[in-house]
């Protein structure tokens, strides 16, 4: 009875704004940008108080080291799921965040794939060639840049399926500091992995949790050397992250 409810107040929740948004983004760029931002900003929140309700499952937001945010900021984290995305839009719900993502999340996934397309969020194609991936994190860099907006980029490029962390790819990092200049945060997550499937949605809510956290702010690294180290710095800490949570009894 539980699931039954929980997925029906979701649905009521939000097919109607993935509906419209369908039916907007061909017709009126304007229109499809305010439904988009309804999606972030009552939306995203929405999904989790849902959940927390129905189902005791918990946002953990940890607002240690949120006061450390510079006013523009490159994010680099751990990916487990799609839900990563309305996570951090809710963690950061003050913040404008833009995405890197693969170009076929714009297609065909109900309630995303407008929504990153209206606000203009950074879509890598899966199988175009490198330098076609690295024009199109130029453009996103000078534009995120130009409208103050906080970049967000996985540098697994894929979704952990069991929660282990896989290896941090440099080019797109390297590619995306070289345009921005701007301080790195450095964020964990974990719990997305126990959800990204319907069949997981189902089993593994119940009294579960997803959890989000600063781990540090880094200085822009600039040159190859810096970034490298950056990036490896940034592995380690989320991994120890992660041992950490997962030892804990909760």
């Amino acid at each position: 009875m539980g699931n039954f409810i929980t997925v029906s107040c979701l649905l009521l929740t939000l097919s109607w704004p993935a509906f419209l948004n369908i039916l907007a983004y061909p017709v009126s760029r304007k229109l499809s940008i305010k439904i988009s931002d309804y999606i972030v900003h009552v939306c995203a929140p929405r999904v989790f108080v849902i959940l927390s309700m129905y189902k005791n499952f918990r946002l953990v937001g940890y607002k240690e080291n949120k006061n450390l945010l510079p006013e523009q900021f490159l994010i680099i984290s751990n990916h487990q799921s799609l839900m990563d995305i309305p996570l951090y839009m809710t963690f950061l719900r003050n913040k404008n965040l833009r995405f890197v993502a693969k170009d076929e999340l714009s297609r065909h996934v109900p309630l995303v794939s407008e929504m990153l397309r209206a606000h203009e969020h950074c879509m890598i194609p899966r199988h175009g060639s490198p330098s076609l991936a690295m024009r199109t994190l130029d453009s996103f860099g000078k534009r995120v840049l130009l409208r103050k907006q906080i970049p967000v980029l996985f540098p697994e490029g894929t979704r952990s399926k069991d929660g282990s962390l896989g290896t941090f790819y440099a080019a797109g990092f390297r590619r995306l500091t070289d345009t921005l200049h701007l301080p790195v945060v450095v964020c964990a997550l974990d719990g997305g992995y126990k959800i990204n499937n319907i069949k997981n949605i189902m089993t593994n809510l119940h009294n579960g949790s997803y959890r989000v956290k600063v781990l540090n702010v880094f200085p822009a690294p600039e040159g190859k050397e810096a970034q490298v180290q950056l990036l490896e710095n940034a592995k380690t800490l989320i991994h120890s992250q992660l041992a950490e949570w997962r030892s804990e009894k909760y």
